[in-house]
């Protein structure tokens, strides 16, 4: 297995994701889970079994993860747009951290 070197950033930005103070859309959680996985490289998503038959769930994170590959976004690029993402959920959606 290869694990992708993980910026600093990077790793304080997933710290931060669970400061999100409202769950974000479906959507949001599968974009922010694809650029996680392809920042991180554990495994490589060629590595990864297929998910079960009735595992919509699954089936849909490995789904857009895939597209981040296809698109052809590197682990250092993914973790870029991690970061960026975690910090416009943030803004979006609140931060536990922050009175408000």
């Amino acid at each position: 297995m290869s694990s992708q070197v993980q910026s600093d950033e990077f790793k304080e930005a997933v710290r931060r994701s669970d400061d999100i103070k409202s769950k974000p859309q479906a959507d949001e959680l599968l974009q922010l889970y694809a650029f996680y996985k392809q920042g991180i490289q554990d495994p490589p998503i060629d590595q990864v079994p297929a998910p079960g038959a009735f595992d919509m769930k699954a089936k849909a994170k490995k789904r857009a993860w895939q597209k981040v590959v296809d698109e052809g976004v590197a682990p250092e690029e993914a973790q870029k747009r991690y970061i960026a993402f975690v910090d416009e959920m943030l803004n979006k959606y609140g931060d536990k951290t922050k009175d408000t």
